[in-house]
């Protein structure tokens, strides 16, 4: 907790609002930080979305060979096979890591926000602390 020298009039003046305005930049850092993860989220969809997209297009090209003659119609169901099975496994690893990156990122982002509200917290306790102290030096001022 960030300690303030004392004037004449409580706290010094230039070291709270240094304080409060080190709070304020590490708190928008936050918000960013939030706001780049939740882009990033939301471009993981998009890939994951895409990827699907692909998925059903190798399903459709491997309808349409198996239509094909025999011989084409065995080489490319062969060929088709080998491309949807890795197809399947890379769609499968990429949409089980686009989860993963996408649920750290939501628990990173559940953890900001909760460091956000304890950091709220604590400066309104700070400011609350600050207001009471003017308040008795200007309970003091009126009794002398």
């Amino acid at each position: 907790m960030e300690k303030f020298s004392y004037e004449a009039n409580g706290y010094n003046r230039e070291e709270v609002n240094n304080f409060v305005k080190q709070v304020i930049q590490q708190t928008e850092g936050i918000i960013n930080k939030c706001a780049s993860q939740k882009e990033e989220i939301a471009l993981l969809k998009e890939k994951l979305s895409h990827y699907e997209s692909l998925e059903d297009t190798m399903k459709k090209a491997l309808l349409n060979a198996e239509k094909a003659g025999d011989n084409v119609k065995r080489l490319a169901r062969e060929e088709a096979d080998m491309i949807v099975s890795d197809a399947k496994h890379n769609a499968s690893r990429i949409v089980n890591e686009s989860l993963l990156k996408a649920e750290r990122i939501e628990n990173e982002a559940e953890m900001l926000k909760k460091n956000i509200e304890i950091f709220k917290r604590k400066l309104k306790i700070i400011v609350d602390q600050q207001a009471a102290i003017v308040e008795e030096i200007e309970t003091l001022e009126l009794t002398e």
